[in-house]
C-alpha cells in the first residue's frame, strides 16, 4: 500500500472525472505520511509491549497495586481492589506513553495538511476529560465482572461473557445519547431539502430513521464522516457539521471580538468552502446505510460476541 502511495502520482483514469490533480496529490501526501506514522508508533507499541513482558512489567505493576491498596487499608484477601489498582496504573501507564505519539499525530501531521482545528489547551483538556470518563465506565464494570468470576463456579465464563454481552450492548445504546456529548455539542439537522432527502433515502430501503443530528466536529479537526447508531426501531443519524457546506463552522466567519469556544479551537479560514454539497452529503450516508441494509452491523456484533466467549471459555 505505502509503495502505492509513493508511485501513483497522478489520477487514475477512474478518477479523472470526479477528483482534480491538486487534491488527489493532498490526498496522497497526507496517506504517505499516516503510513510512516503508522509504522514507526506501531514498531515502537510492539517494542514496548515486548520489553513489559521481558523486564516482568505486569508483576511489577501488580506488587505496586498490592502496596498502594495495603496503604489505603485493603489487604491482599481485597483481590478486587487490588485489581482496580492496577488497571488504573496500566491505563495511566498507557495514557502518559501513548501522548508524545498522540501530540505528533495531532500537531505535526494534521497540522501538516490542514486537518487540526484544536489548540494545545484544549488537546489536554479533552484527554483529561476522556482518561476520567473511561475510567468511570471502565473500573465499576471490571469489578463487577471480578466479582462475577470469584463466585462463578466452573461456569463463570459462561455468566462473565452474559455479563459483557449486556454491558456493550448497554454502552451502544447510550454512547451517543449520553457518553458523546460530554465532548461535542449535538444540534437536531434544521428542516429543508436535506433533511427531506435524508427522510426519503433512508424511507426507500426501510431503514426505521427517528432523528437526525449534526455533531460539531470542527472544534477538532476537518475531517468529515457520518453514522447512525440506535437499535430495533429507533434509529438516529449523525452527520459531522464538517460534510455539511451549510452548516461547517469552518465556512463561517468568527464575529469581531468573539472569544470562548471559537478562539480555543482557533477556527481557520480556508480559501475553498469546506463541506460537501447535498447529493455528495447522501453518497456518504448512503454507504453508511448500506451496512445497515446489508447486516454488516449484526453480524460483527454476533462474530465479536462469539470471540468473546470462546475468550472465556
Amino acid at each position: 500500500q505505502r509503495r502505492v502511495y509513493r508511485t501513483t502520482t497522478h489520477v487514475p483514469l477512474e478518477l479523472g472525472q470526479i477528483m482534480d490533480s491538486e487534491t488527489f496529490e493532498k490526498s496522497r501526501l497526507y496517506q504517505l505520511d499516516k503510513s510512516t506514522f503508522s509504522f514507526w508508533s506501531g514498531l515502537y507499541s510492539e517494542v514496548e509491549g515486548t520489553m513489559i513482558l521481558l523486564c516482568g512489567g505486569i508483576p511489577f505493576l501488580w506488587k505496586l497495586s498490592g502496596q498502594i491498596a495495603g496503604h489505603a487499608g485493603f489487604g491482599p484477601e481485597y483481590e478486587i481492589v487490588q485489581s482496580l489498582v492496577f488497571l488504573l496504573l496500566a491505563t495511566l501507564f498507557s495514557a502518559v506513553t501513548g501522548l508524545p505519539w498522540s501530540l505528533y499525530n495531532t500537531f505535526v501531521i494534521e497540522e501538516k495538511h490542514g486537518f487540526n482545528q484544536q489548540t494545545l489547551g484544549f488537546f489536554f483538556k479533552d484527554a483529561v476529560k476522556k482518561f476520567v470518563v473511561t475510567q468511570c465506565i471502565l473500573l465499576p464494570v471490571t469489578s463487577l465482572l471480578l466479582y462475577i468470576i470469584k463466585i462463578g463456579g466452573d461456569y463463570f465464563f459462561i455468566y462473565a461473557w452474559l455479563f459483557t454481552l449486556v454491558v456493550s450492548l448497554v454502552l451502544v445504546t447510550i454512547y451517543a445519547d449520553y457518553i458523546a456529548p460530554l465532548f461535542d455539542k449535538f444540534i437536531p439537522l434544521p428542516e429543508g431539502e436535506l433533511k427531506q432527502q435524508i427522510e426519503t433515502m433512508a424511507k426507500s430501503i426501510d431503514f426505521p430513521l427517528t432523528k437526525v443530528y449534526v455533531v460539531e466536529g470542527s472544534k477538532r479537526s476537518s475531517h468529515s464522516n457520518a453514522y447512525f447508531y440506535g437499535f430495533f426501531k429507533n434509529k438516529r443519524i449523525v452527520l459531522f457539521d464538517t460534510l455539511l457546506e451549510d452548516y461547517s463552522a469552518l465556512n463561517k466567519e468568527p464575529a469581531e471580538g468573539e472569544g470562548g469556544e471559537n478562539e480555543e479551537t482557533k477556527s481557520k479560514t480556508k480559501n475553498k468552502k469546506q463541506g460537501c454539497k447535498n447529493e455528495e452529503v447522501l453518497a456518504v450516508l448512503g454507504h453508511e446505510l448500506g451496512h445497515w441494509k446489508l447486516g454488516h452491523t449484526v453480524k460483527n456484533i454476533i462474530i465479536s460476541q462469539v470471540s468473546y466467549y470462546k475468550l472465556f471459555f
